[in-house]
């Protein structure tokens, strides 16, 4: 019987001036496709009723990449496409959830406001997947590179897999 333990760990990066632009750039494409995705989600309800899917954002955001979007084509070169993917997640997840909310208000079973937060302070963050390794000084996410840490032997490096990665930004830290 396999039996999956979910931990997560919250730790401060030290970073160097390119690990910094490098997460900039990372958060930045990361938000970009979040906030087009929740675009082009409203028109479609509003014009048929149903939104599309985190897959179906995807492949769209494929093809406007090749032809109106050849900055995000370039931008993808050092950017992990985890992000602008996980992106998409978190944007399907949070219909879901408003939509879940709706129905309980509607039933009377919710009280308070209804609507999708919004990200307006900071940079954001993003979502990296894949292979991750994790060293008693250094993480190493896709693309990022290797990522000095300010806490030394806080995040446990033997037998465990790292299956994602949150990398965010508040007040200049990482």
């Amino acid at each position: 019987m396999l039996v999956r333990v979910t931990r997560a760990y919250k730790t401060e990066l030290d970073l160097n001036n390119a690990h910094v632009t490098a997460c900039k750039q990372h958060a930045g494409a990361a938000r970009w496709v979040y906030n087009w995705g929740l675009r082009r989600k409203r028109q479609a309800y509003r014009s048929t009723g149903t939104s599309p899917s985190a897959i179906e954002l995807h492949r769209e955001l494929n093809a406007l990449k090749r032809a109106e979007l050849p900055w995000l084509s370039q931008v993808s070169t050092w950017v992990s496409t985890c992000a602008p993917q996980e992106a998409l997640r978190h944007l399907d997840q949070a219909f879901d959830h408003l939509f879940r909310r709706c129905r309980l208000k509607r039933a009377g079973q919710l009280w308070g406001k209804v609507g999708l937060k919004t990200k307006q302070r900071g940079l954001g963050g993003l979502r990296l997947t894949g292979t991750i390794v994790v060293e008693a000084q250094t993480i190493h996410p896709p693309r990022l590179g290797r990522l000095r840490l300010k806490a030394r032997g806080y995040l446990p490096t033997l037998g465990s897999t790292i299956l994602s990665a949150t990398v965010s930004e508040q007040a200049g830290r990482w």
